[in-house]
């Protein structure tokens, strides 16, 4: 993959993967078990999926790190506005994407913006385009995840996110689709946070609600960006 190999040459780090979005994305319940912040294993692969230990392994710190590219409460274009940065960290008029960047020269971007609601969806899309467009010129993969949700009631958010993956020819995640067979899509009662479950893949009821899919899917996803960058060589 082009953009990867030039991130290498531009010194990002092929262990580290940044995450960029709204509250969906924050530690507490998008992948930072898997870095065992209280210093135990609280989470269960199972035999099915032992082999994603190994990915674990390798984006080790990346999971709980705290990305300056997430915030609760946010949209598409907060990381594109400086004024949302973080003021002891970042530069004087750096966004929070360029920030992120800056700082953690990751390999890998789960980009995971959902919450859009009514607004018009060709704004989604520009904001976008700014955001993939940036972390391709500096050399970061983008990985672009699709929504369990329809807030804007016609799919069109889902839809342009897989139209831009498809036209920059980058990574997607396609949540929605693993989602989509669960009970209630694995959604609460408001029709957008997920249900939360144990981190347990070998759990019949757990893998039946929003949350451990979603980490369970995401892992899979970072197991095969991991596994096509190792056949083309760091």
């Amino acid at each position: 993959m082009e953009i990867y190999q030039t991130g290498l040459s531009m010194g990002n780090n092929p262990n580290h993967f940044s995450k960029v979005g709204d509250c969906q994305n924050t530690t507490g319940y998008f992948l930072g078990i898997f870095d065992n912040p209280r210093g135990a294993k609280e989470y269960r692969l199972g035999d099915e999926y032992e082999y994603l230990q190994e990915t674990i392994d390798y984006f080790a710190g990346s999971f709980y790190r705290q990305s300056k590219s997430v915030k609760g409460g946010s949209n598409v274009a907060f990381v594109l506005n400086s004024m949302y940065s973080d003021t002891e960290e970042c530069e004087s008029g750096e966004t929070p994407l360029a920030c992120e960047v800056r700082l953690y020269q990751p390999s890998f971007a789960i980009v995971r913006m959902e919450k859009w609601g009514k607004k018009p969806v060709e704004q989604y899309e520009m904001y976008m385009r700014q955001i993939i467009e940036f972390l391709i010129s500096k050399g970061v993969v983008p990985i672009l995840a699709t929504k369990a949700d329809n807030s804007e009631g016609d799919f069109s958010v889902n839809y342009t996110i897989a139209k831009l993956a498809y036209e920059y020819d980058i990574p997607m995640w396609n949540f929605w689709a693993a989602a989509y067979p669960l009970p209630d899509h694995g959604l609460r009662d408001d029709g957008f946070h997920l249900k939360v479950g144990y981190i347990q893949f070998d759990n019949p009821l757990a893998m039946k609600l929003g949350w451990p899919v979603c980490n369970l899917t995401a892992l899979q996803t970072l197991d095969a960006a991991r596994k096509f960058a190792a056949s083309i060589g760091e």
